[in-house]
């Protein structure tokens, strides 16, 4: 791997954006954690209609869609911290190539080349 291209200010200022970014998403999974137990709670001796339950479990999908993806956001971030503390943020995980700065800008705890990430998307949909 060569030299880190990124200047140390631009890497104090991703690290920012990444704790930021994960007390952000933390915060979001401990108030998705709170509603849960809240309507558990008022719905305890409450009778239920058949339309309560599918629109309950539409919305208890999309909580674990939301959640799933915010898991693995943070899974991204904490990797994104650790390779800061490395010396190997900027370089992909998988190539140890460059990834440009502009994609570090748009997605901080990018780990991967955009190709990488798009090999991996599509693999994931073939099951593979």
């Amino acid at each position: 791997m060569s030299s880190n291209p990124l200047d140390p200010a631009f890497i104090a200022r991703q690290k920012e954006r990444l704790l930021e970014l994960r007390r952000q998403l933390v915060s979001v999974g401990n108030a998705a954690g709170s509603d849960e137990q809240a309507w558990q709670a008022s719905a305890g001796g409450e009778p239920q209609d058949e339309g309560d339950d599918g629109n309950r479990f539409a919305q208890q999908e999309n909580d674990e869609a939301v959640l799933a993806h915010s898991e693995g956001r943070l899974d991204a971030i904490d990797r994104a911290l650790e390779k800061i503390a490395e010396g190997t943020y900027g370089f992909s995980d998988e190539s140890d190539e460059p990834i440009p700065r502009a994609r570090l800008e748009a997605v901080p705890e990018s780990i991967l080349t955009v190709e990488e990430s798009e090999i991996r998307e599509r693999n994931a949909r073939r099951g593979l």
